[in-house]
């Protein structure tokens, strides 16, 4: 049975077991722990954390790792900005990739998530092969710890995504579903998306919102259930194939309408889920 649960940002060791306590006040037991803090990742740090999930029972179903460096979510700075795919930035993002993989292994995380950024779409890009060798380095390092690289889906289309497993050709590259993001980036609608790379899905980002609106800027997240995702047809389509993981709530707001928004789609989702897989 699918169980639900949250992103939990790490930014500071201090505040971590207050917000695992409060993520169990709210009825869930399982997050994906979210950092863009390389200096966090020591391994004090995660003797610390790991005391804390040992202690509270909370299960981390992934570590994601984000990088240093600029970052703008759009069209246009997006390209130059994002993940392993801007060259003057490649190098020290395979470095914070594998340093994040080493903490998450300390943590007994096997999966660990990313943006790759706008994968070129054309394979005959020069930057294209590079960028794949790229993805290779970090994905033979987290295979010597025995870990998965889960591409989070948004800003490249399904194919792109399935021609870049294929020749990067490691056993370990998994998609991170985010079921907005592929609406939100104008590349996809997430249930289609699934008969392209379907077998690969290995962890889900829950996320509504609708498409782009101008070639500038993504389309606007929303509340689950009132944007353009159709979760009950999403979620036959993942038990057709099998899938049998987490299911993370993510609402990129803040404040007391992030949380009445995730206490919603808690149930929104859970009953859907009920009815498509069964109580």
């Amino acid at each position: 049975m699918l169980k639900t649960g949250i992103c939990v940002h790490f930014n500071s060791v201090d505040e971590m077991s207050k917000k695992f306590n409060d993520m169990l006040s709210e009825g869930f037991d399982n997050c994906q722990l979210i950092s863009w803090v390389p200096a966090l990742w020591t391994d004090e740090n995660a003797a610390i954390l790991k005391k804390m999930i040992d202690e509270t029972g909370v299960t981390v179903s992934a570590f994601w790792c984000g990088w240093e460096g600029p970052c703008v979510w759009n069209f246009y700075e997006g390209h130059t900005t994002l993940g392993l795919v801007p060259p003057e930035y490649r190098e020290m993002r395979i470095k914070n990739l594998c340093d994040g993989a080493d903490f998450a292994a300390k943590l007994d995380v096997k999966d660990v998530v990313t943006h790759m950024g706008f994968i070129p779409e054309n394979p005959n890009d020069p930057q294209f092969p590079l960028f794949c060798e790229a993805v290779r380095k970090v994905a033979e390092h987290l295979k010597k710890n025995g870990q998965n690289l889960l591409f989070e889906t948004g800003q490249e289309t399904p194919v792109t995504m399935l021609r870049c497993f294929e020749t990067v050709g490691t056993d370990n590259l998994k998609v991170n579903l985010d079921t907005a993001n592929v609406i939100l980036y104008g590349k996809a609608n997430p249930v289609d998306a699934l008969d392209v790379f379907g077998k690969y899905v290995a962890g889900l980002h829950a996320k509504d919102g609708f498409y782009p609106v101008n070639g500038r800027e993504l389309g606007t997240e929303t509340r689950i259930g009132d944007g353009k995702v159709d979760f009950t047809a999403l979620f036959r389509k993942l038990k057709e194939l099998g899938y049998d993981s987490y299911v993370t709530i993510e609402r990129e707001i803040d404040g007391e309408q992030q949380t009445e928004d995730i206490r919603y789609a808690k149930k929104y989702l859970e009953n859907i889920i009920n009815e498509v897989y069964g109580g």
